[in-house]
């Protein structure tokens, strides 16, 4: 009778503790495109159009690949697989024009605006963690003043930032300048390359999934959210 009352008493107390932790983050690192704002779509087009412009197209799978990472890295990887022939910057020259005018309209996502105001009422600490450069995300945030309430924002081309995600760097850094341990952190993600920089700075890692990505496509260590209104704060 003992074993099963001490054995009842050790699950009630790490139901507590996960449910207190639950509840209590000590701060909350956000991604950007595709979690606050509905720009993946949009930023999607702009790749198709600018390869276009030199005679490829890109498939919905390399499309997807590119979710989440820095425009450099995105750039290279593109050039490479579809043997364009042309050097980065020829290609972003093209590209960013058309991704700016297009981000400039993005919509915030369904439930942003209601998680970042939440955070901000029980005095949660938040930090955004984005692959996109720092002139693209005053486009993006222009139109949307609920984001000025997350004034700590690490950029993929800030000089602090050596590698983009799936490296730990962003992650790693928004924490820092929080004066909080990415270990004491939720961070909140949409792309598989997101988690897995998330997961590898420490975090705990929530994931909205992108369209057409399911449990399979991230990591095993990240809590799958359907919408963003079912995080447990």
């Amino acid at each position: 009778m003992r074993s099963r009352v001490n054995m009842a008493s050790i699950a009630f107390s790490m139901a507590v503790f996960h449910n207190l932790r639950q509840a209590q983050p000590n701060a909350c690192l956000f991604d950007l495109d595709g979690l606050l704002l509905d720009t993946e779509p949009l930023h999607s087009q702009a790749w198709r159009e600018s390869i276009e412009y030199f005679g490829a197209s890109i498939s919905p799978l390399l499309l997807m690949e590119l979710r989440g990472r820095n425009r450099i890295d995105n750039a290279t990887a593109v050039i490479k697989q579809l043997n364009l022939g042309i050097s980065t910057a020829q290609l972003l020259a093209i590209q960013q024009p058309i991704s700016q005018s297009l981000v400039a309209h993005a919509k915030a996502m369904a439930g942003a605006s209601d998680l970042v105001a939440c955070c901000q009422q029980k005095n949660i600490p938040m930090a955004i963690a984005t692959s996109s450069g720092r002139e693209a995300v005053a486009i993006k945030t222009k139109p949307h003043p609920w984001l000025e309430q997350i004034t700590v924002r690490v950029h993929g081309d800030d000089s602090s930032i050596k590698k983009g995600k799936p490296a730990p760097d962003l992650f790693l850094e928004a924490a820092r300048q929080l004066g909080i341990p990415a270990s004491n952190c939720w961070a909140f993600e949409d792309s598989p390359a997101g988690a897995i920089a998330a997961l590898s700075a420490g975090c705990e890692v929530f994931v909205l999934p992108a369209p057409g990505l399911g449990v399979k496509d991230y990591p095993d260590k990240v809590q799958m959210l359907t919408k963003l209104a079912d995080v447990p704060i």
